[in-house]
């Protein structure tokens, strides 16, 4: 197990992607705990990226639960397709929102956050968990950020 992660001063978004994936890799490998693997996958993205908040929200019947974060407080419950969490759930997608004032339903965890992705975790082919990144900015997320985080998230699942 790593006890830090090599961060790379100054190099792009995908660049720190490319960096981060096998130390993530090698950070959960051999650990079968999917909440301790969250734990230190919701850390390592938010020191690398500087996010306002990273975490996991996990399905408990009827809603999504707070699990293992990085930022501020946060929602500890989320009924399914109430806002981009509970969306993402119900459409089994990812869900990227460039400014969260224009997404109908939003719910303001942070009054901080201005954008958001949500990357769906799946077994069997059903949601059981999302992967939620709030940013202080606006646009801050792409494809880039779609792409990589659904590669983590594959590792995660292995």
């Amino acid at each position: 197990m790593a006890e830090k992660i090599d961060i790379i001063p100054h190099a792009s978004r995908e660049d720190q992607y490319k960096n981060i994936l096998p130390q993530i890799k090698a950070l959960i490998e051999g650990e079968t705990d999917t909440i301790a693997n969250m734990a230190n996958i919701s850390a390592v993205l938010k020191e690398v990226f500087h996010f306002l908040w990273v975490g996991f929200y996990i399905v408990k019947k009827d809603e999504l639960v707070l699990g293992p974060f990085q930022g501020p407080v946060a929602c500890t419950r989320i009924k399914y397709g109430r806002g981009v969490c509970g969306t993402a759930w119900k459409e089994n997608r990812i869900i990227i929102v460039p400014d969260v004032n224009t997404f109908a339903g939003h719910i303001a965890c942070s009054s901080e956050s201005r954008s958001e992705i949500v990357i769906p975790l799946r077994r069997h082919g059903e949601v059981f968990a999302v992967l939620d990144i709030d940013s202080e900015f606006e646009n801050n997320f792409t494809e880039t950020d779609s792409t990589y985080l659904e590669l983590i998230i594959k590792n995660l699942l292995k």
